[in-house]
């Protein structure tokens, strides 16, 4: 029997991330997958701003950046005649676009950049069945080619082994929805239209009952290269189940690519010569697959020691290329919370915060992805740039967790202004230390993977931040045992150099953190190191901090 801290269930994107980012924090992991070699489909493909802000903390957005194609807009087509040009346009401190990636590429990046931390995926081998008690969790595994067995005992498992997921059915979890009635095929091609690049296709046609015939082109890296879907004729029409994560019979879900017959050129190219915007020849088709669509979420993101992540927690539509994305996340915010735990620092209740925090995101998530592929972005109640910004993920947030401590203003309620403690931190520019001469982004000060508290101070501050940050950097410092930085950063004007025990000092010069924060002058913010607020204060609410940080860290 062998012992690892985390066994991770499933090498795709989610559980990938999840391996990297455990590594990271210096946990003990191993990542096992059935498949003997990675699949080679442009499955998910589109790489959300947010998800390069988590893997740009993991240090992995410069590969990504390299080998992406730009996603800079959506052209719609109704009937043949232009119907809209939606522009994914993005504010300035936003630091990340919107990206395309074909999913294999996604995973090579991923396992390279966990290979450097000397783990490897173990391909080949297959989760037969796994039970728990109070301390551990023991896995079966079965090896192939000879498919002898391994027991491993694990303190945690992450099930991130998809839609039919073995983990989720070994905690009994309910996977409670629906199917959609009809059936879709993909295709990776190459085209000789015109059209702009960088922008997706989305191609309809309208009859009396609502939309028949459907076409989307999402562009990927290459020479006016596209992940085309779209709905399969009668002829390639397949029975449920069968795909290849779901031997045909073993699993009721029906989500994810059909094993059997799949289209060739000539299917996509009637429908081109249907749907397509302009006149078009498609050529040199890479791979295609039939595909079913599912909308599920399950009852409670883990049991005990054992957690669900991505598509082993949630299924839906791909409108809007939110569900890797959303794994992604689901991942991130787990792992700094069970490194904690397997270094004995974690508070009795830190674990839950997974449940309480990403299970209303895949619920709103699926309800979203639904509601959007049975009728359409609609953007008539609200403006495109908060549509863009929910889509682009930069939206969700936290603030009705367990862990998370709700603003206080400092005198009237009205007073309280975002971001909100739950609310992604913002990214900013123009901070200058006293030794390097260029400025730096307030993101280049989160890569640690700790805690970061950031200590503002203006002129007329009360009380004086020289006396005052001290001892609440101090008390941070104690409380999360090590697991934590701490800056200052000073309004222009403001220079109290040299006061003892005061952290660090970053000066604001273009004001730009200011913006971003809205704080007044002088106040304390707690950045987790899943990049969300967690706490805002005023400099001398030792108790806030102090409150704050039970909830996280283990008694001192």
């Amino acid at each position: 029997m062998t012992e690892v801290d985390v066994l991770v269930v499933g090498a795709g994107p989610v559980g990938l991330t999840a391996a990297v980012e455990l590594r990271r924090h210096g946990v003990d992991c191993r990542v096992v997958d059935r498949l003997p070699d990675p699949v080679p489909y442009a499955k998910a493909v589109g790489v959300q701003p947010r998800t390069l802000e988590v893997w740009d903390a993991m240090g992995l957005a410069r590969e990504v950046l390299d080998a992406a194609e730009p996603l800079i807009g959506q052209l719609g087509y109704v009937n043949g005649r232009t119907a809209s040009r939606l522009e994914l346009d993005l504010p300035p401190d936003i630091p990340y676009g919107f990206a395309a990636l074909p999913q294999y590429e996604t995973e090579r990046l991923l396992a390279e950049h966990l290979a450097t931390f000397g783990t490897r995926v173990e391909r080949g081998t297959e989760l037969v069945s796994l039970e728990q008690d109070a301390e551990h969790v023991r896995a079966r595994l079965a090896l192939a080619p000879g498919k002898l067995e391994e027991e491993v005992t694990a303190r945690y498992v992450i099930g991130c082994d998809g839609a039919h997921s073995t983990v989720r059915r070994e905690l009994g979890l309910r996977f409670e929805g629906d199917a959609f009635p009809e059936e879709y095929m993909l295709g990776d091609v190459e085209v000789d239209w015109d059209l702009p690049r960088g922008y997706a296709v989305r191609s309809t046609h309208q009859g009396d009952g609502g939309t028949d015939d459907l076409l989307v082109c999402v562009p990927l890296p290459g020479e006016r290269r596209y992940r085309m879907s779209m709905l399969v004729p009668p002829e390639l029409s397949q029975a449920p189940g069968g795909g290849p994560g779901d031997p045909a019979g073993a699993d009721e879900v029906q989500h994810g690519l059909e094993s059997r017959a799949a289209p060739d050129l000539a299917d996509i190219q009637q429908v081109l010569d249907r749907l397509a915007p302009c006149p078009v020849t498609a050529s040199r088709l890479r791979w295609s697959s039939v595909f079913r669509i599912s909308h599920r979420l399950v009852d409670r993101y883990g049991s005990g020691r054992v957690f669900v992540a991505g598509d082993a927690a949630h299924i839906h539509p791909p409108t809007g290329a939110q569900g890797m994305n959303t794994g992604i996340q689901d991942a991130y915010n787990l792992a700094w919370k069970l490194a904690l735990a397997l270094k004995g620092l974690a508070a009795d209740r830190l674990l839950d915060s997974y449940q309480a925090e990403r299970h209303p995101v895949g619920a709103e998530v699926v309800g979203r992805t639904v509601q959007h592929a049975r009728t359409g972005f609609e953007t008539d109640a609200e403006d495109v740039a908060t549509v863009i910004r929910r889509e682009a993920q930069l939206l969700i947030g936290y603030t009705d967790s367990p862990i998370v401590t709700p603003t206080v203003p400092h005198t009237d309620p009205d007073d309280a202004v975002p971001p909100f403690p739950g609310d992604r931190a913002p990214d900013c520019g123009g901070l200058r230390g006293d030794i390097a001469t260029y400025p730096v982004r307030l993101f280049d000060l989160l890569r640690g993977g700790d805690h970061t508290l950031l200590l503002y101070a203006a002129p007329g501050a009360d009380p004086d931040p020289v006396t005052a940050f001290p001892d609440l950097a101090a008390l941070a410092h104690r409380r999360a045992r090590g697991h934590l930085t701490a800056y200052t950063v000073l309004a222009p004007g403001l220079l109290p150099d040299g006061a003892p025990g005061l952290p660090t000092a970053l000066r604001d010069t273009a004001g730009e953190f200011r913006a971003a924060y809205r704080p007044h002058t002088a106040e304390a913010f707690l950045v987790r190191p899943d990049g969300h607020l967690g706490l805002r204060c005023a400099p001398t609410d030792t108790a806030a901090l102090r409150d704050h940080l039970s909830a996280i860290f283990a008694a001192v």
